[in-house]
């Protein structure tokens, strides 16, 4: 994290850089959160589409308060957000850690792949020779497909070898104790249960508009973060300006910092400076405020939510080992 805050803001005076973001237009300020939220919003319903196999009557709320919890704990601690979100969501519908974590694991893998469409996307339409200004993105692309092939591999192995893998357990570890060997065979049944819970074409096709519409949310925020600080007056800016930062942007949340600090500054206002000839000032601005806005918005949303419904966190904890108990 510390290098890539070193890159970003390396040779750029930061007292400008903070006082070019405390002049930001207060209404498009309120205009990037609200987007924010609308991302959020449009993800949380989307890991309904994706749990309508597993449970149907999922609650709403309850998915965009674990998504939002697990969004504040990613700003702490990278990664560790996913479980988080999971085992909330776990807790609060009575079902199993480990079918939920699955389902966010196939989350990521669609994220990942709407990902690579947005930078292929970016990089036809776009005048400007991406490639040559960032030629590590085809790379990345690259990695990123092999990633989900090799995902889609490894459940389908996990699939086809599951009666031996669970007999290979049973006899291994039954040895041992009968208990944990139960206990890894229902985690593991949990897991693919999740990976594969989305089921049915409607389900599959919402899913896609939906992940579709996410991308479009946020490379709209993204361009909507160029007013915040009146980067319009500077040059003529458009819709496919803030399509592009938002994709190479949004490879940096594949590295694992806190709330992607770091990672997204260099890699955002790389993009501004050297595709769009954005001034360093102007861009680290860009890249802090837009960073500094999603950072508190979602650390905030956390702790709102937490101090709200935590206090029943205990309650359904007991339910959910109950229910455990009498499946296993």
């Amino acid at each position: 994290m510390a290098v890539f805050l070193y890159i970003a803001f390396y040779d750029v005076d930061f007292l400008k850089v903070l006082e070019i973001s405390s002049q930001a237009n207060l209404f498009w300020v309120i205009v990037f959160i609200l987007l924010n939220f609308l991302g959020h919003a449009v993800r949380a319903y989307r890991w309904k589409f994706i749990l309508s196999s597993v449970k149907p009557n999922t609650k709403y709320k309850n998915l965009l308060n674990s998504l939002l919890i697990g969004y504040g704990v990613n700003c702490v601690t990278p990664k560790l957000g996913e479980v988080a979100r999971a085992i909330f969501l776990a807790r609060w519908e009575g079902l199993s850690r480990s079918s939920m974590f699955g389902t966010v694991i196939l989350e990521r893998v669609i994220d990942v792949f709407f990902l690579i469409i947005s930078v292929l996307i970016g990089i036809y339409l776009s005048t400007e020779n991406i490639q040559k200004e960032f030629p590590w993105l085809m790379n990345a692309v690259y990695f990123s497909g092999l990633a989900i092939i090799l995902m889609i591999l490894l459940v389908a192995l996990a699939l086809y070898f599951k009666n031996a893998f669970l007999t290979i357990i049973e006899k291994t570890l039954g040895k041992f104790s009968a208990t944990l060997s139960n206990n890894l065979i229902y985690i593991f049944k949990m897991l693919i249960e999740g990976l594969l819970s989305l089921k049915g074409w409607k389900n599959q096709l919402i899913t896609f508009v939906l992940s579709s519409f996410i991308i479009v949310i946020y490379a709209i925020t993204s361009y909507v973060g160029m007013f915040m600080l009146g980067m319009n007056k500077i040059q003529n800016i458009n819709f496919l300006m803030g399509w592009v930062v938002m994709s190479i942007s949004a490879l940096g949340v594949i590295i694992p910092t806190p709330g992607s600090t770091g990672s997204y500054h260099t890699l955002a206002k790389s993009s501004l400076v050297f595709i769009y000839g954005f001034d360093e000032t102007i861009s680290a601005a860009y890249a802090f405020l837009t960073h500094i806005i999603s950072y508190f918005f979602m650390i905030a949303s956390a702790v709102i939510i937490y101090l709200l419904f935590g206090r029943n966190i205990n309650k359904v904890r007991n339910d959910v080992n109950i229910q455990t108990k009498e499946k296993l």
